[in-house]
Parts: structure tokens; C-alpha cells; sequence
């Protein structure tokens, strides 16, 4: 669902018409706005009711990740666990909870907010929120009928080294990755 934003410096553009192009597990919309000019321009987006994305972080440091075919860029990923809400009013952390579980098997004791972020804000309305789950305890993975899944489970540094090779290429996960870096050395 698309929220009305702040503008800044008068960099705002006005809802004008709204005009649906497909409907189904996202929108495609090509909305008509006023341009701060007052001019009209279309803008086509997909409107996305967002998602989430855990690190499963193991006593030793260890993430646990998943790798999966992804058809758009004709590749198998290695990604952390994550998922589409069902809708904008979908709470997170029982989405959290439900990924982590139906991909890897765990369950976590605690979750927390690591951050949030737009991945593409010129052509989607998509918020991804991460999180971190620790006090993780084994189960098995109950995938999506379409979803054929492989954990992989590894060393921090060895990912982050993946993420250097360009051997990891996925954003949620090179962002979450990175982040954790940051709390890790705010820690010291």
C-alpha cells in the first residue's frame, strides 16, 4: 500500500489519479501525480505490502542461510531466510517467526529489529524489515509447495567474504550482513 510522504524543499508530488495494471501477489500501478511544477507525469510502480528477512545468528556466530533458485536472475541465491507479507496490516514479527521456521526449521528464543529499509524506491513501494534471531533451536524445514530449499549454514567472516566475491549478490542479505558488522564492532 502506498503511503503518503513528506515532501522536501519542495520536492513533493501530489496523488492525482490512481490506475491499477495488474493485480496479484503485487500491484503494478501507473499513478498519475502533480509534479511540484504542477505539471502531470505518470509514475508506474509496483505497490508491495512489504516484507521480512531474519539473520539467524548461532551461539558460535554462525548464520544460517538458505539457497534457493531464483527464476528472474536464472540463479540459484544464498540468502538469509525471508518472506512477502500478506498484507500491509501482516504482523512482522509472526511473519519473522514463520519464515525462520518454514525455511530453516528454527525457532528463535529472541528476535530483534536490526533495520528497515526501501530495496528499490524509484519502481517499488516495498519495505523490507530485518531482524536478527539468536537462541536458535533446530527443527525441520516446512517449505512453501513451490519452494525447493537448502540450508547452508557458515562462519561470519566467510560470508562476508562471499559478499566481497560477488558470490552472494542478494541486497537484503549483503545489507543484513553488513549491518551486523557494524553492531559487532559497536560492541568492542
Amino acid at each position: 500500500m502506498v503511503k503518503k510522504g513528506k515532501g522536501h524543499a519542495g520536492l513533493r508530488e501530489n496523488f492525482h489519479r490512481k490506475r491499477l495494471v495488474f493485480s496479484g501477489t503485487v500491484d503494478f500501478r501507473a499513478d498519475t501525480v502533480t509534479l511540484p511544477n504542477g505539471k502531470k507525469a505518470t509514475r508506474e510502480f509496483v505497490d508491495h505490502p512489504g516484507a521480512v528477512a531474519v539473520l539467524p545468528v548461532l551461539p558460535d556466530g554462525r548464520i544460517i542461510f538458505v539457497r534457493q533458485f531464483r527464476y528472474p536472475v536464472g540463479e540459484a541465491t544464498l540468502e538469509i531466510p525471508a518472506g512477502k507479507l500478506n498484507s500491509a496490516s501482516d504482523g512482522l514479527l509472526k511473519r519473522v517467526k514463520a519464515e525462520l521456521k518454514e525455511e530453516t526449521g528454527y525457532t528463535a528464543a529472541k528476535i530483534k529489529p536490526l533495520l528497515s529499509f526501501w530495496p528499490t524506491p524509484a519502481f517499488s513501494s516495498e519495505v523490507l524489515h530485518i531482524f536478527t534471531a539468536s537462541g536458535l533451536r533446530g527443527g525441520a524445514p516446512d517449505p512453501d509447495d513451490d519452494e525447493f530449499i537448502n540450508i547452508e549454514i557458515l562462519p561470519f567472516e566467510k560470508a562476508l567474504g562471499l559478499v566481497k566475491k560477488g558470490v552472494i549478490k542478494d541486497a537484503k542479505t549483503i545489507i543484513a550482513l553488513q549491518a551486523w558488522k557494524i553492531k559487532l564492532l559497536e560492541k568492542k
